[in-house]
């Protein structure tokens, strides 16, 4: 008894002295405050007002959290705004995702989406594929048919992952991504960074590469054609190869991964030495103009037989005009585009770049679709659409402007965790998505994770399909310009897209769902996985 009593006046002693010391700590940081904002030179605000002004920068550096989770109202926030993030959220954890007492969304707003529904809604008979499999909507196109190589790709699902590289996404957001994918029969696009062990996980992969060629590079940062052949003979799982000319968020500009952040994991998977700058040019090396990006197309696809594509910002049109006139010349081409809108975000880019450089969406397609309309060549290529689209009434907008796939990015990000924190950049992402933080992103599971980008892609494709059969139709590739109409503003109601934008869409060769399924270039289906 006597040593607790002796403990416990030592514990009240302590407590005693450390409240002395606090008391005298206290006016010591304000002192230590004061000077140093008496003579900050940097910032005004705490030179003029010093220790009070900290309080302006405190408040600064919380108010994007004060904005989103208690100011900003459910529609008004961008990228994307409280209720587009909570329908995701809802839908990749499988709760109740539906609207109650209608919609808090202005109807009458200028820009609005308005789908047309017909009078009768299609019918399904008995034995469609989509009474055994709701979620079954494959590409009405098979990839490289008209061209005629050797490993043509129909992609089993409407809507894939897009450009996402490992280096920008942490290797957990990238695995849970990929499990994801093949639980639901969607493609992984790898982005520029290279394919990783995590994009390795069982899903059909469209390889990415951009001016930096990297996992396809030689010892001197050029594109080897030996490696791209190698790397597809030991990974029959990637299905195309697509080329990145630019991206919605930073067309024209080139990019850096310090040297200080290249493990030797991503050496090895970007074909880097450790430490050493992973240099992306604004430019390529291996082409520099429209005859010379042909050639290098038909080149890898004779040499790996895979479908060859291109991804692109899109603003002058004269080299898209080249394109398609040489493409009708020459018989030649890219077997898909992916048309990458300027609202596209997954890159960091400096707000001029983001803000400025390129067409949006919807501006950006129906301008390169009709290039390619006019010369009758709308039938050899698959239009994939990218940029915000990750939501059913924007996906069908798509489709009837032309598209046949559908990528998400930071859809796919919000799905497994992302809260739009915006702040990709700074390498401290608090969900782990962005992230290299090893303490970050252990807060994310793949396993979890891959299971709710499996349901968010469930529900979006069950949803696109619900709504095309509302308009009457088997397919989304069925939807038409007259499908769609966009708010005007109250004084001139709304317009369909064929009078916004002036082209009636190329109907798509399409007999029946069944004939899509036993289609022998169909992509990979779902499959289960067991986690231990």
């Amino acid at each position: 008894m006597e040593k607790i009593s002796e403990w416990i006046e030592k514990i009240i002693q302590w407590e005693e002295w450390s409240l002395h010391f606090l008391w005298l700590l206290i006016p010591i940081i304000l002192i230590y405050m004061l000077i140093s904002d008496l003579t900050n030179k940097a910032q005004t605000i705490k030179r003029n007002f010093p220790v009070i002004g900290r309080l302006r920068y405190l408040l600064e550096s919380i108010g994007p959290e004060l904005r989103q989770y208690i100011v900003a109202n459910n529609r008004e926030e961008l990228p994307f705004n409280r209720s587009e993030r909570s329908w995701v959220y809802a839908s990749s954890k499988q709760q109740n995702n539906l609207e109650g007492f209608g919609t808090d969304k202005d109807l009458y707003a200028a820009g609005h989406v308005f789908i047309n529904p017909a009078l009768f809604a299609y019918r399904m008979p008995e034995d469609h594929p989509n009474r055994k499999d709701p979620y079954f909507v494959p590409c009405a196109k098979v990839m490289g048919l008209y061209n005629k190589r050797k490993r043509p790709f129909r992609p089993y699902s409407i809507i894939n992952i897009s450009a996402m590289s490992y280096g920008s996404l942490s290797k957990n957001a990238v695995q849970a991504m990929n499990l994801g994918a093949k639980m639901v029969g969607c493609y992984h696009n790898t982005g520029e960074g290279g394919l990783s062990p995590y994009h390795s996980n069982g899903a059909d992969v469209i390889f990415h590469f951009g001016t930096g060629y990297f996992g396809v590079r030689d010892e001197k940062g050029n594109f080897s054609m030996q490696k791209m052949v190698e790397l597809v003979e030991k990974n029959p799982f990637i299905r195309a190869i697509e080329i990145k000319l630019s991206q919605g968020a930073k067309p024209g500009k080139g990019g850096i991964l310090p040297g200080k952040k290249v493990t030797e994991e991503i050496a090895q998977v970007r074909g880097l030495k450790v430490g050493e700058d992973a240099i992306s040019p604004a430019y390529h090396k291996s082409f520099s103009n429209v005859p010379e990006l042909l050639d290098f197309i038909e080149n890898i696809a004779e040499k790996t037989g895979l479908p060859v594509g291109f991804k692109a910002a899109v603003g002058k049109m004269e080299m898209w005009e080249e394109l398609a006139d040489l493409m009708l010349k020459t018989g030649k081409g890219p077997d898909f585009i992916t048309i990458d809108g300027g609202e596209g975000g997954t890159g960091a880019a400096p707000h001029s770049f983001s803000a400025h450089v390129s067409l949006p969406f919807i501006f950006a397609f129906t301008e390169v679709y009709k290039v390619f309309q006019k010369r009758g060549l709308t039938d050899r290529i698959v239009f994939i659409a990218s940029g915000k689209l990750g939501f059913p009434a924007k996906a069908l907008m798509a489709f009837a402007l032309g598209a046949d796939c559908i990528h998400v990015a930071r859809e796919a990000m919000l799905s497994i965790g992302c809260i739009q924190a915006q702040v990709c950049h700074t390498n401290r992402c608090p969900a782990g998505v962005a992230t290299q933080n090893k303490w970050l992103m252990g807060g994310l599971d793949p396993a979890l994770k891959s299971v709710r980008f499996a349901n968010y892609i469930k529900t979006f494709r069950k949803e696109v399909l619900e709504i095309a059969h509302a308009c009457g139709y088997e397919h989304p590739c069925q939807m038409t310009m007259h499908d769609v109409e966009v708010g005007m503003g109250v004084s001139e109601s709304t317009k369909t897209l064929f009078d916004n934008f002036g082209y009636e869409k190329t109907p798509v060769a399409f007999t029946s769902v069944a004939d899509l399924m036993n289609c022998p270039y169909l992509g990979s289906p779902p499959q289960k996985i067991n986690f231990k």
